[in-house]
């Protein structure tokens, strides 16, 4: 009886064997087909507008978000300085790209790059400014009085921390010889904490740096006038379905929409309040006023 048991359920064993088989194989097969067919990938370009970890804890929200409502996959590229991202851009090492205006204005001019869409602020209009920023215990109360001061800029490619200031300062009849001294430092971030460090009597920083910056002893001494919203950058020959996935993934979120804005609450403040469409025109103040500032003050102006 018992080599008659051993007879009947030896044969059962080996078609479950083979199932399993059969089955490791199929999930071989499988994953490997998955992999072939992984979304394309679009590398996505900034200007390095604070330090690499800052950047990245901002930006990598935004990359899940499009990777995750489109057809394709998104990796983002932190160039180490503005004329990187440009370069990136151009050479293709990037599809799209988030330029300051200037640096816009500089791959236009380049390689007629287009830019595509720019962010809202916080009341829903594209633009945002440039302040001068000082310590809160210092004498200064305006603009004319920063002339024989030490100031601190951003980069010399950026906008709100470069060229708006600048021409604040310009229009007010400061021009950069009439400072005691200035520097260029790379981050809006950088110029805020030398401020505060007393290293410098003012410095020109972006909005919401600015106020980021108030509850640790900064204060505004002179804002700038509305500057266009920073524009999300293409090539001229980028394929329309990229830009057409790109562009309604981002103009369908609403700042007013609860769960578009849960969407949004981890994304840079730049980013976090939704998107419109850009134009080249656009940017037409950033042109003229390129062309304005006396020569050797333009893009690219040294000390």
């Amino acid at each position: 009886m018992n080599r008659s048991f051993t007879h009947i359920i030896k044969p059962a064993r080996r078609p479950t064997i083979t199932l399993l088989v059969l089955c490791a194989c199929l999930l071989i097969l499988f994953t490997g087909s998955t992999g072939a067919q992984e979304k394309p990938l679009i590398r996505f370009g900034v200007i390095p507008r604070y330090n690499p970890l800052v950047m990245y804890k901002r930006y990598q929200p935004i990359m899940d978000y499009l990777t995750r409502v489109t057809p394709y996959r998104f990796e983002l590229k932190i160039s180490r300085d503005y004329p990187e991202a440009v370069r990136f851009l151009q050479q293709g090492v990037t599809q799209i790209s988030s330029l300051g205006d200037v640096t816009f204005a500089e791959a236009n001019l380049s390689y007629q790059a287009q830019p595509i869409l720019k962010p809202l602020n916080k009341q829903g209009f594209p633009f945002y400014r440039s302040a001068i920023v000082v310590r809160n215990d210092s004498p200064l109360r305006s603009i004319p009085e920063l002339r024989g001061k030490k100031v601190a800029f951003g980069s010399l490619h950026s906008t709100s921390g470069n060229l708006y200031p600048r021409y604040l300062l310009w229009d007010n009849g400061i021009p950069l010889q009439a400072l005691k001294s200035f520097s260029n430092l790379q981050h809006h971030d950088a110029v805020a904490k030398a401020v505060l460090k007393g290293q410098y009597d003012a410095g020109a920083v972006k909005d919401i740096v600015a106020e980021k910056y108030r509850s640790h002893g900064l204060r505004v001494l002179g804002w700038s006038k509305p500057i266009p919203a920073v524009p999300l950058v293409i090539r001229k020959d980028t394929p329309p379905a990229m830009v057409a996935a790109i562009t309604q993934a981002l103009l369908k979120l609403d700042r007013s929409n609860p769960e578009h804005r849960q969407i949004m609450e981890s994304w840079d403040d730049e980013f976090n309040n939704g998107f419109a469409p850009a134009t080249h025109g656009d940017y037409a103040e950033i042109f003229r006023m390129i062309r304005a500032i006396p020569s050797g003050c333009g893009i690219g102006c040294h000390r």
